[in-house]
């Protein structure tokens, strides 16, 4: 059995499987940010900012922050390239507490009521677009749920397969979006750039912006999960950071470029009343046809995401578990599959109860704000590393050569051996302040779910507690 105070976890002499590549990992980036929230929460932004020049930058600014902390993800991937990503970052950094919260509110609600979510989604979709009833709506959610556990289970080269194509195809949907856009604006066809929506936020531009980068950080998040399959990817120490780099990159230019289709379609105050804006706007080029493409590209979009949540995660579970806080099962790997099976089916059973029994929303708006808790807390994890780094560099070792300074820097992750986030601390910090500023906006927005929020998290603490001492006796 491994150390599992270094990151591993592997149990048996099993380990992970190293098989996917640049491209692959690009894909489980983009495919977990894109979901459903560019084909939704551009109209609420649209509500809070009135205008369209607002409503693109307030994506762009939105992409900004996202590649600064991809780019602090990028670094600790090089510096801790291990399965379950965050979860280490935070238990190395800042001890076994913090990092089992995290694992705990991703377990009970964060990552299984966003697949018991996203679903129910794709299942709405799928029978509308089948002429089935509302009574298939669950059983095609839990069925998807199934079906994508069983895929990842076989192999992480199977989920990265279903990965890829999903990924490519939402990518086409959205590129169909685009163009309809560009068709229309070459056509005359665009609506009043400076047509007002009629800013529901009432006051000045930067109090609207700053709200509506609530829903446009959340539809950007998603880049970590590529992080927690870092031991699958081949050479993760130059592959991680660029896939999250690029991954992040492709998404920003999409965002952006679908806000500029959804304005030339609908113009600002079209796009604050429409409920599904992307169906709208493809109407307005190609009629009900187009509209029939869109909740393909929808449908397409929330399978290949559900297929992210499915396949990243329970990693964290199985890193958990080889420290002592979880099942002991949960840390073994399929000697066949090198896959962490019994996290998988645990993850599948737990979001199969909230989708079948759709009490995922409510626990969802209860501990939403925490996913972002926890992205400021790992992200403010570089500052210990680099903490660390500068220590290391001072006090080289007695027992070193006279250059061990510069062997130590190697260890420790210095500029020659690792990748390394950019403008440090400045960028790194502006990403925790992003953090804090949405966490704070949630909590404003709906201080009694953030009170419920805070007591399903805090309820970890007595279970963290339980584990520990049951690994001990």
């Amino acid at each position: 059995m491994t150390n599992p105070n270094d990151g591993g976890g592997v149990t048996q002499g099993v380990g992970y499987d190293r098989r996917l590549g640049t491209f692959d990992a690009t894909m489980v980036v983009v495919g977990a940010i894109i979901g459903g929230g560019i084909f939704l929460n551009p109209a609420i932004v649209a509500q809070r900012v009135g205008t369209a020049g607002a409503v693109l930058a307030a994506w762009a600014l939105g992409g900004a922050i996202a590649v600064v902390g991809a780019l602090s993800f990028a670094e600790l991937g090089a510096r801790l390239p291990r399965a379950g990503g965050g979860y280490v970052y935070l238990r190395d950094a800042f001890g076994p507490l913090p990092a089992f919260l995290y694992g705990w509110t991703q377990l009970l609600v964060i990552n299984t009521g966003g697949v018991a979510a996203v679903a129910i989604i794709f299942a709405s979709y799928t029978a509308d677009l089948a002429g089935a009833g509302q009574a298939w709506v669950k059983p095609l959610a839990v069925g998807a749920i199934v079906l994508l556990s069983a895929v990842n289970v076989a192999g992480v080269r199977f989920g990265s397969w279903v990965q890829n194509a999903f990924t490519l195809l939402k990518l086409g949907a959205l590129a169909l979006l685009v163009g309809a856009g560009v068709w229309l604006w070459a056509h005359g066809g665009v609506h009043p750039a400076g047509a007002r929506a009629g800013a529901t936020v009432p006051g000045p531009l930067v109090l609207a912006m700053g709200t509506a980068l609530v829903p446009v950080l959340f539809a950007y998040g998603g880049w970590q999960h590529a992080n927690n399959i870092a031991e699958e990817i081949r050479d993760p120490e130059r592959r991680l950071p660029l896939a999250l780099v690029v991954g992040v990159a492709v998404v920003v230019v999409v965002y952006v470029s679908a806000n500029a289709a959804y304005l030339s379609a609908l113009g600002p105050g079209g796009l604050a009343r429409s409920t599904a804006p992307a169906a709208a706007a493809l109407r307005a080029v190609a009629g009900r046809r187009g509209g029939e493409i869109i909740d393909v590209g929808v449908a397409c979009s929330t399978f290949g995401i559900l297929n992210v949540f499915i396949m990243a995660t329970p990693r964290i579970y199985q890193a958990m578990a080889a420290d002592g806080s979880f099942f002991a099962s949960v840390a073994r790997l399929s000697p066949r599959t090198r896959t962490p099976v019994a996290g998988i089916w645990i993850q599948m059973v737990w979001a199969v109860v909230l989708a079948a029994s759709g009490t995922y929303g409510k626990l969802l708006d209860w501990v939403v704000f925490g996913d972002w808790i926890f992205f400021g807390a790992i992200v403010a994890t570089v500052f210990v590393y680099r903490t660390r780094d500068r220590r290391a560099l001072r006090e080289p070792s007695p027992w070193e050569a006279p250059d061990g300074a510069a062997a130590s820097a190697a260890r420790v992750g210095g500029p020659a051996s690792r990748f390394r986030a950019p403008a440090y601390p400045v960028l790194p910090g502006l990403f925790v302040a992003a953090a804090c500023f949405v966490v704070y906006s949630s909590v404003v927005s709906n201080p009694r779910n953030a009170v419920y929020g805070t007591l399903l998290i805090g309820a970890g603490v007595p279970v963290f507690l339980g584990w520990r001492r049951r690994a001990h006796t």
